[in-house]
């Protein structure tokens, strides 16, 4: 049998298969083809990473799962946008077990008494045509600060996996941890942490 009947069958078949099954189109980068409405995070694909100075010598790594939250967005009319995210603080992790640990103690995130990270918008202001600023307030270590965090669109389209229609986004920005009262090994462990939020969002409804 030739590679071009072989091939026959397999178009065949695809072109009876329920749209269901096959592929949707790819993400859309246009920031204004996003579908309005309420969106909640998905936790499986939304990571917090943040990054410290470690003595000048190297920035050290580490991340936040598990998130939860929600997005309120219409593309018409993106300042009136709503975001906010949560984060359990017992989920910091560095690849370092005894880092980990000492990172979740009192004299650090004191994951017992603080057992969440939040960030909730206050407002949303246009800077490109796929960018924004983000303007909230995040409470970290039971003490809450206004922060801007630089918000840039990914894409949105149907997830191929489970057929959802998702949304993504960046953020960053940096804040002093001593604004928060983690103080430990300050300066000789830097004070200015860079933050950055890989979020996923699912439509609801």
């Amino acid at each position: 049998m030739t590679i071009a009947k072989q091939a026959v069958p397999l178009l065949l078949l695809a072109l009876t298969l329920p749209a269901s099954a096959q592929t949707p189109p790819p993400p859309d980068t246009d920031p204004a083809k996003i579908e309005a409405g309420l969106y909640a995070v998905e936790p499986s694909h939304t990571r917090v990473l943040f990054a410290v100075s470690h003595m000048g010598f190297t920035n050290y790594y580490g991340q936040f799962t598990g998130a939860s939250g929600s997005l309120t967005i219409d593309p018409k009319k993106v300042s009136k946008s709503e975001f906010d995210i949560v984060v359990p603080s017992a989920t910091v992790s560095t690849t370092n077990e005894k880092l980990d640990g000492e990172l979740k103690d009192d004299k650090w995130l004191d994951v017992a008494k603080y057992p969440a990270i939040e960030f909730k918008s206050v407002s949303v202001k246009t800077t490109g045509a796929d960018t924004a600023d983000v303007t909230g307030n995040l409470t970290l270590h039971g003490v809450t600060k206004p922060v801007t965090l630089k918000a840039t669109f990914n894409a949105g389209g149907i997830n191929p996996l489970d057929k959802r229609y998702t949304i993504g986004f960046q953020l960053s920005g940096t804040i002093k941890r001593s604004d928060f009262g983690v103080t430990t090994y300050v300066p000789l462990i830097g004070d200015s942490v860079d933050l950055i939020i890989a979020a996923a969002f699912e439509k609801q409804g």
